[in-house]
């Protein structure tokens, strides 16, 4: 059950790109937790799901001796659900997803491209966290803030693009 939770389904065992493979596993999961339920349902989630991944990893690491493991993507599911939980924050249902007047889509596929951004570029305390925390919390605190980071400047696009009127 582990190394099934951690490596988010073993999406993390793709020999090319399990980051981005993790997150475009967690991207349509999250959205439809936000179909079907809503945004403070998929935060939780993850909440709730960063704290067990925490304690796995730290027993993976433990194990292994691996700080950081190319192959642990659960990480992306945290930082995907955390960027979609404050980007699209809206309730919409199945017939309302693809009109692009109330952003889901739109924030959704931002959110994803920021996020990778983010967690690859590693710019400011995001890198910071990466090299310097330790453990469980530390594989995951970078890919939360990115997805924080992802979900506020998805948000700020989204405003701006209803500023200009252009959809």
């Amino acid at each position: 059950m582990n190394w099934f939770f951690i490596t988010l389904f073993y999406s993390g065992l793709s020999p090319k790109a399990p980051g981005t493979v993790g997150t475009l596993v967690s991207l349509p999961l999250g959205m439809l937790v936000l179909i079907y339920f809503n945004a403070e349902t998929l935060f939780m989630a993850t909440v709730l799901i960063t704290a067990i991944a925490i304690k796995e990893i730290n027993r993976y690491e433990e194990k292994s001796a691996i700080h950081d493991d190319k192959r642990i993507v659960i990480d992306e599911l945290a930082g995907m659900w955390f960027a979609l939980s404050v980007a699209p924050a809206i309730s919409v249902n199945l017939h309302e997803v693809s009109t692009f007047e109330n952003g889901f889509l739109i924030q959704s596929i931002l959110s994803f491209a920021l996020f990778r951004y983010f967690d690859i570029a590693k710019p400011s305390i995001i890198g910071r966290l990466d090299r310097e925390a330790k453990g469980g919390v530390g594989v995951m605190a970078d890919d939360i803030v990115a997805g924080f980071a992802a979900g506020i400047t998805s948000a700020v696009i989204w405003q701006f693009i209803q500023y200009l009127n252009i959809l």
